[in-house]
């Protein structure tokens, strides 16, 4: 097949630090090249691949501060619109984008399939209820709660090359933080957990402009020799964290589409304790790769029992259901329905 992929141009395919989205689409694009078919990838001009790149810019939007609030702005309408000019020369268009492709792809000719990476809401639900052309795939099941009456063409769960995450038998006793410094990803909450269970708590991870404010009133007063942020990290620096974590704690405040991190630390064999929130009761098999719980209380209590969680297990399982793979049959099946003779 001829199959476009448009990327987020925010981050490098795939990002050089925090870019799960990026991460998704660099997974799924080097997997379809690896099976033969002729892959186009749409993404900023630093990005590393195997398919023949496209870009409109030569990095990175993030890094040149050239990203709005939103990651959108002329460059990312220039990409969107290069790749559907481009429509003929694919059988199949896979867009990473989101809402602001919908009025395009609602016209083009060319099958479309959008993965929506984000959350759907009161702003972008109207769009994908009203422009149904575009195949949708959500990336959990929970995450089509709130979107009824869209053209949902199936789920597929986030996958990644697990084979190639360290995997760590021994943990060390630190607890673990990783992703965006925000309300929503309950910071505060997993710094309130390690402060009552006396342990120490490592967060890596980055602080947007937006978040500044968070920051400083419920973040920023509680770091210490023993709460500690170490700032946004690279690949390698993160996969060490994550496998010599006691756990990854995930104590999200929102309906999270995907955990990315979930995958990422269960493929280190670093079990989860995650809140009960949208896809996580998904992603973490309780008492088998860590635990879900409802609340602080209930966080604290999984951490006290996470030995006897298996991380040999935790990793395996994390390999058979997240892997590149996996995630690329998925789509594979999808594209092949949309091409069928009979649709």
């Amino acid at each position: 097949m001829r199959i476009a992929q448009i990327s987020p141009i925010a981050e490098r395919v795939p990002p050089k630090k925090y870019g799960g989205t990026e991460r998704v689409v660099s997974a799924l694009t080097e997997e379809l090249v690896k099976r033969g078919h002729e892959v186009t990838l749409f993404a900023s001009g630093d990005s590393i691949t195997k398919a023949k790149l496209e870009s409109v810019y030569p990095r990175g939007l993030r890094e040149a501060h050239l990203r709005d609030l939103y990651g959108v702005n002329h460059w990312t309408l220039l990409t969107l619109g290069l790749a559907y000019e481009l429509q003929d020369d694919f059988d199949i268009i896979h867009d990473h984008i989101g809402p602001i492709s919908l009025p395009t792809a609602n016209i083009t000719s060319t099958p479309v399939v959008v993965t929506m990476h984000g959350a759907f809401n009161a702003e972008n639900r109207r769009l994908f209820q009203q422009l149904r052309s575009p195949n949708i795939v959500t990336i959990s099941q929970s995450q089509l709660y709130p979107v009824p009456n869209i053209n949902h063409i199936g789920t597929v769960y986030n996958g990644l090359n697990m084979q190639h995450y360290p995997f760590g038998a021994v943990p060390d006793s630190y607890l673990l933080f990783v992703g965006r410094i925000s309300m929503e990803k309950g910071t505060h909450l997993a710094i309130e957990a390690a402060q009552q269970l006396d342990m120490p708590l490592i967060i890596a991870a980055k602080l947007e402009k937006e978040d500044q404010l968070y920051f400083r009133e419920y973040v920023e007063p509680r770091l210490s020799d023993r709460i500690k942020w170490v700032g946004e990290v690279d690949e390698e620096e993160r996969n060490r964290l994550m496998s010599q974590a006691k756990c990854l704690l995930h104590p999200v405040t929102w309906r999270e589409p995907f955990g990315l991190v979930i995958i990422e630390a269960m493929a280190c064999g670093c079990p989860v304790v995650g809140f009960n929130r949208g896809s996580i009761p998904e992603l973490i098999e309780t008492g088998v790769t860590g635990y879900v719980v409802e609340d602080i209380e209930g966080m604290i209590d999984a951490v006290n029992s996470i030995d006897t969680i298996e991380r040999a297990v935790c990793r395996e399982y994390a390999l058979q259901n997240f892997s590149a793979e996996r995630m690329t049959d998925g789509y594979e099946a999808i594209y092949k329905k949309l091409l069928s003779p009979e649709i």
